[in-house]
């Protein structure tokens, strides 16, 4: 589950390179900046690898942008220019700019990226390769099983998915498991800062007899349909479209299907289990939810800011003024009338505060630009509901077996709590 924090919303700053158009290129590349830079952005508790590419011949320029983590390549830089031992890199199509100062011999840039009102540090050095990931778990062919692309239809909403499935080799019919993603926009795999840990629990539980069906989210991939008009309701219907494919395959035992959700997917699939009971044989939970959605946006702004080294001031400051945050989200359906009463309570907060406190909520940036950008997230269908989405009435009427696992040092989804 991917933390949404209200007050810094640092986690996320790369968003907007998802879903990024691909329009024109800078015209024109300073010599003093061709080649590959390569830096690291550390966002809270995570490091993310960012990536520039500079180049230039007779007949084209090159400038793009890299995150390599996320899975996106190409993102079209807009400007670079470089004045003296100052550098300026602007990327419009994510909101996003970073200027530094360059080293004497050209070599490293000691700079700061700025993206939708937070800054952060960053330093990027000029590299001849760039870093290749080593992922040694991912699987390798030759495969021990068949793999086959499928498509099948949620005809209630009316969409296409397309997926992965993978079948044992031998007679079947044999149990089979649907695999659900955890929150945002993924892909089959579960792609997610250079792993895909779909891929390797499919290859894993195909290789012990048990066929797997993984699949692209609405809006992802090769998937039809809106992703960002979508709750975890409606990708529940998603998730039940995709067993009812399996149904349809005579190499598959009809009895025995069951749910593997991740986070997100760990509170999708009770959803399902409960709304079919008689077509779910199990389902697993892997750091799922099982607390109302508000409750662990606290929980995870707490823990993952301590471990950032957010102020104790800070953190109590936040904690007595997020409930009033989300109290505001689910009670007001109007999302205008919403935005304006949390541009309302933010500026009251904001008098509230100490001069050393607003000090260092500004360190990553301005607060109220934040909020300003975040808005449309913090009034979006998805966000709204599972704001308000209590788990625990469901999962007490589900009747197939359950397996839970959690990780005990989770900081978004808290283990003991959930």
């Amino acid at each position: 589950m991917k933390p949404l924090i209200t007050t810094l919303l640092a986690i996320g700053i790369l968003a907007g390179v998802i879903a990024c158009g691909t329009n024109g290129n800078a015209q024109d590349v300073p010599d003093a900046v061709l080649g590959n830079w390569e830096g690291k952005l550390k966002v809270q508790a995570m490091e993310l690898r960012l990536v520039f590419r500079f180049a230039k011949t007779a007949e084209k320029v090159t400038a793009e942008m890299d995150s390599p983590d996320q899975g996106t390549t190409g993102i079209p830089v807009s400007n670079v220019s470089v004045n003296g031992d100052q550098l300026a890199i602007e990327v419009s199509t994510i909101n996003g700019t970073y200027s530094g100062t360059l080293s004497p011999d050209g070599n490293t840039v000691d700079g700061k990226w700025k993206q939708s009102g937070m800054e952060f540090p960053l330093e990027m050095k000029r590299v001849s390769e760039l870093t290749k990931l080593n992922r040694p778990q991912e699987p390798q062919p030759p495969f021990p099983y068949q793999t086959e692309d499928v498509t099948f239809k949620n005809d209630p909403a009316k969409i296409e998915l397309a997926g992965t499935l993978c079948i044992p080799t031998g007679d079947g019919p044999f149990p089979a498991a649907v695999l659900i993603s955890g929150s945002g926009p993924q892909d089959r795999d579960e792609f997610l800062l250079g792993h895909k840990p779909f891929w390797v629990i499919a290859d894993d539980l195909v290789r012990r007899g048990i066929a797997v069906l993984r699949y692209d989210d609405r809006g992802v991939g090769k998937s039809t349909g809106d992703f960002g008009a979508a709750t975890s309701q409606d990708f529940a219907t998603d998730a039940f479209a995709a067993v009812k494919f399996l149904q349809s395959r005579g190499e598959i035992d009809r009895g025995k299907i069951g749910l593997i959700g991740h986070s997100e997917g760990g509170l999708i699939a009770p959803i399902v289990a409960v709304d079919h009971p008689d077509a779910i044989a199990f389902i697993v939970m892997l750091a799922g939810p099982g607390l109302p959605g508000d409750q662990i946006l606290e929980m995870q702004y707490q823990l993952i800011g301590k471990q950032s080294g957010l102020s104790e001031e800070l953190l109590t400051f936040t904690k007595e003024n997020s409930h009033k945050t989300y109290e505001i989200i689910k009670t007001e359906p109007d999302n205008k009338k919403t935005a304006q009463k949390l541009r309302d309570l933010f500026d009251e907060n904001w008098a509230k505060m100490s001069d050393s406190l607003k000090a260092e909520a500004q360190k990553s940036g301005d607060p109220k630009q934040q909020l300003e950008q975040n808005i449309q997230i913090l009034t979006n269908p998805w966000f709204r509901f599972f704001l308000s989405y209590d788990p625990r009435p469901t999962l007490a009427k589900v009747q197939c077996p359950v397996l839970a696992i959690n990780g005990e040092l989770d900081l978004q989804v808290p283990p003991n709590e959930n």
